[in-house]
């Protein structure tokens, strides 16, 4: 009986224990999908349709990232695209700032965005994912997977592809 007793509180101190480990991590210290582990949240506002499926299912995998996103719903959503220098061929159903002030159109892989923020190129605006590709963040249709690229923007309004999105699995 004294085994049992002392087994119950041993268990009960070890889940204490991690439970209380876990309850005071920080957000920026856990793993996301990408296994990385990132210092720093990054703030992204998210402009977009008050009424599109696929933004939400976009916004819940850039939280998998640890984006912290915070959604908009403009009156013009094509005015907020136009004041940041995205130019309708490069267009998608919903458009992300960093605080630094670059775009992110578009149903772009969030491991991409962290790739891009962690040094961005010379002379860029943001990145962009022209469309709705299946099988993009978001754009998820059963084993459908299309081949697109990221493509990076530039000031000048030229663009450049800055990654290739294989459709193979």
């Amino acid at each position: 009986m004294k085994w049992v007793v002392r087994s119950i509180g041993w268990f009960a101190t070890t889940t204490l224990l991690l439970v209380s480990v876990v309850a005071c991590s920080d957000k920026e210290n856990i793993t996301t999908a990408s296994s990385s582990i990132t210092s720093e949240i990054v703030s992204l506002d998210v402009y977009k349709s008050r009424t599109c499926g696929c933004c939400k299912k976009w916004i819940s995998h850039i939280e998998d990232f640890g984006f912290e996103p915070e959604v908009h719903h403009p009156a013009n959503l094509n005015k907020i695209k136009f004041d940041k220098g995205i130019e309708p061929r490069y267009q998608s159903c919903h458009t992300a700032v960093s605080s630094d002030g670059y775009v992110f159109e578009g149903h772009i892989p969030g491991h991409i965005i962290q790739q891009f923020l962690a040094d961005p190129p010379k002379d860029a605006i943001g990145l962009a994912v022209p469309g709705m590709p299946a099988g993009s963040p978001g754009m998820e249709v059963g084993d459908r997977r299309d081949e697109y690229d990221v493509l990076l923007l530039s000031k000048d309004g030229s663009h450049t592809v800055y990654e290739h999105i294989n459709g193979k699995r």
